[in-house]
């Protein structure tokens, strides 16, 4: 099987299903439906992906990627391991918002194909979290912040990036409070929560 979008025909089958994925829901789309909506027959798009699962672990594996390239992009050198981890921050919510379709097959469509999602391909998208983690491990080495295990801290960051992400996606948070706003609260709230700080002193 193909894995990589090298072929016009693939990367339109791939395109079409994240678009599916996202409009009509896991349970509806079909390699048919697929099929009939870029004009090919089915057989086509098994050339390229053997099932349902598989194609839909491709589109996670682009998304995983792509999250992965914005994440190394902003983990700049030279700065601070706490710059490195509000850059991140930043870029996560980012990626959420600017790329949603990937997003919402990546973290929020129903759970029933995660569960059948290769074990070596979780362990590809640890590295989004392994790169949070490596930040939140400098600043503890560095003292600024609380001693703490980076992966578990990892992803308590991470809760907290999707769940603005989720609702400011789904146009949940009250219209009185502006985006940004937000934004930049989270990612400070995110660090400050991290920070060692003197009893009884306010950062």
């Amino acid at each position: 099987m193909l894995k990589d979008p090298e072929t016009g025909l693939q990367r339109l089958i791939l395109d079409t299903a994240r678009q599916l994925l996202t409009s009509v829901g896991y349970a509806q789309v079909s390699m048919r439906k697929i099929a009939n909506k870029i004009g090919y027959s089915a057989t086509s798009i098994y050339l390229y992906y053997g099932n349902k699962d598989e194609l839909v672990h491709a589109l996670i594996d682009e998304g995983v990627d792509l999250l992965y390239q914005d994440l190394y992009d902003a983990d700049q050198a030279g700065l601070s391991p706490e710059e490195r981890l509000e850059k991140m921050c930043r870029a996560y919510i980012r990626f959420g918002l600017e790329k949603p379709e990937y997003y919402e097959i990546m973290y929020i469509l129903h759970p029933e194909y995660i569960k059948r999602y290769p074990a070596e391909k979780f362990r590809k998208a640890r590295r989004n979290l392994e790169l949070i983690a490596s930040a939140i491990a400098a600043a503890i080495d560095a003292s600024q912040f609380e001693a703490m295990d980076s992966m578990l801290s990892a992803n308590l960051v991470w809760a907290q990036l999707h769940g603005v992400v989720t609702l400011l996606g789904s146009e949940r948070v009250d219209k009185r409070i502006p985006e940004q706003e937000l934004i930049e609260a989270t990612v400070h709230q995110i660090i400050r929560s991290f920070r060692i700080t003197p009893s009884g002193v306010e950062v």
